[in-house]
């Protein structure tokens, strides 16, 4: 595939053997925006993790302080005061049994989260393999499973993003977009990156983070010192 020349020109911004403080890379990835469109800014953390260990798998989500750019549709499952609350909160669909078989019979996927309660789960698990490889199933992990739906349905709204250690041990996320100003995709990036520095398995030797770097959808990777953060 043939590189444009304003790729070309981003790549050429990159110092590839520095490591850049945080403020230099959000300057930076906004200066290497290629797209026509309002790119999304993703961090990469490639991390010292065995995933074969279960307290070795991280799971969970992170509410940025300037949320991702990206109003989230949530779908609320939840019956009585529960749904009574999500409704309240702002969700913008709520249900039990009969959302639950519009997804099954309608192949409905018009949300990207869905937030249910403890009681809903056995429910959904009989439509685990519809929702499994699209991502949707709720978690506690997450805080998607929950009984605090307005909290749940308040924190996707605000700009809660998941993250999940691959099979190579690897954890990726979403700071925000291009077109926020520097600082704000500073403070979401330190968000980021804080909670996970904070959930360092005491199974790990040796260093937990290997290397962090941060670029938007069309644009190079930009590595990051890591002393910039506080561990």
């Amino acid at each position: 595939m043939k590189k444009s020349k304003r790729y070309d020109a981003a790549v050429g911004k990159v110092d590839k053997k520095k490591l850049y403080s945080v403020e230099e890379a959000v300057k930076l990835v906004k200066e290497t925006t290629s797209a026509k469109f309002d790119e999304t800014v993703e961090v990469a953390m490639n991390m010292n993790l065995d995933t074969k260990k279960a307290d070795q798998q991280l799971r969970g989500a992170v509410v940025l302080p300037h949320g991702t750019g990206k109003s989230q549709t949530v779908l609320v499952l939840a019956k009585g005061d529960q749904a009574k609350a999500a409704k309240e909160a702002g969700a913008d669909f709520v249900g039990d049994v009969d959302m639950i078989e519009k997804i099954e019979k309608e192949n409905w996927f018009s949300y990207d989260v869905i937030i249910a309660t403890p009681e809903m789960m056995p429910l959904l698990g009989k439509i685990g393999k519809l929702l499994g490889p699209k991502g949707l199933m709720p978690n506690p992990k997450t805080g998607t499973v929950t009984m605090d739906v307005k909290k749940a349905v308040e924190d996707t709204k605000k700009g809660k993003v998941e993250y999940r250690t691959d099979s190579f041990g690897n954890i990726h996320g979403i700071i925000g977009k291009a077109s926020f100003d520097a600082k704000k995709l500073a403070e979401n990036l330190t968000a980021f990156v804080g909670t996970i520095l904070k959930l360092k398995p005491a199974s790990v030797k040796g260093a937990y983070v290997k290397n962090i770097s941060i670029s938007s959808t069309m644009g190079p990777g930009i590595k990051l010192d890591l002393n910039s953060f506080d561990k």
